[in-house]
């Protein structure tokens, strides 16, 4: 039976733990690497990792902020921010040239069409793109410095397929079995132990900007992540995100838990996306040799 749980302090130990276990286990990895959009949940990965790399020495945390043509000023700033305190390595690149040179390349029509004037389904086209040159950056780096990729994605975002194929999916997720209502929770109490463990004020104030920011995806498909998750969330929440996910995850849960077929949109992108959860979807081998 799922649940939302507010027990912070044993998500923390628990996840420190696990991790400090993984990696003792496996000597030849040096660091994580991660991506850092301006949003709560890359910024709660990176702080998790300076976490880890508090009790590890030499252990990198190489942090990158990779802006494609649609990443607004204070996503960018938020992300510098959490770079900068989170990061042992931190640097922004910017791929407009190369996001350019693959979309345009890619393309069977060739008709340059302004971003206004986009379809929902040629956005979505080109921020798979996006996804895809980001992750392709960070395993590049990962692969020069030894180092694990770590996936950003929570478990709201895995049960309603808010993710792209070969384009978010990391080498290991602290934060992929949490709710983005959990993620949310922890971060808070995350932030208070930065702010008196490390004596980091400036690290717990750009997680808690992260926490307070409008949830985009990064792409630039829509204004923020719930437009597409639940249509009506501002009028009903009062443009206020953390309430608004609240209720997805409330959906979410009363619908894994009691199995009713809810007439729901966020139950219906759930079933939706299972075919994303299932990939790649292998032909069993007894159906295979007969």
């Amino acid at each position: 039976m799922y649940k939302i749980s507010n027990d912070y302090e044993a998500m923390l130990e628990n996840i420190l733990k696990y991790t400090h276990t993984f990696l003792d286990k496996n000597k030849k990895i040096k660091g994580v690497v991660v991506g850092i959009s301006g949003g709560i949940d890359s910024a709660m990965v990176a702080s998790l990792a300076k976490y880890v790399a508090s009790d590890r020495e030499g252990f990198k945390v190489i942090g990158r902020s990779i802006t494609i043509t649609t990443n607004k000023p204070d996503e960018i700033d938020r992300a510098k921010r959490v770079g900068n305190t989170m990061c042992s390595n931190f640097a922004e690149i910017n791929l407009d040239k190369t996001f350019n040179d693959v979309f345009w390349g890619i393309r069977s029509e060739h008709t340059l069409v302004s971003v206004e004037k986009m379809t929902i389904e040629e956005k979505i086209r080109r921020g798979n793109i996006k996804a895809r040159l980001r992750m392709i950056l960070l395993y590049d780096l990962a692969h020069k410095e030894n180092c694990l990729v770590l996936s950003t994605d929570n478990l709201t975002e895995l049960l309603l397929g808010f993710w792209t194929l070969h384009g978010d999916v990391g080498d290991y997720g602290m934060i992929q079995q949490l709710f983005k209502t959990e993620v949310y929770g922890l971060a808070n109490f995350v932030a208070r132990k930065i702010e008196t463990e490390f004596m980091d004020r400036d690290g717990a104030d750009a997680l808690r900007r992260c926490g307070e920011a409008n949830p985009t995806d990064g792409l630039g498909v829509s204004g923020s992540d719930l437009d597409q998750i639940l249509p009506e969330w501002r009028e009903e929440f009062n443009n206020n995100p953390i309430h608004g996910y609240y209720e997805v995850d409330r959906i979410l849960i009363n619908y894994l838990n009691s199995g009713k077929n809810l007439d729901n949109p966020v139950v219906a992108r759930h079933k939706a996306s299972e075919y994303k959860r299932n990939n790649p979807l292998n032909i069993p081998r007894d159906v295979l040799l007969g």
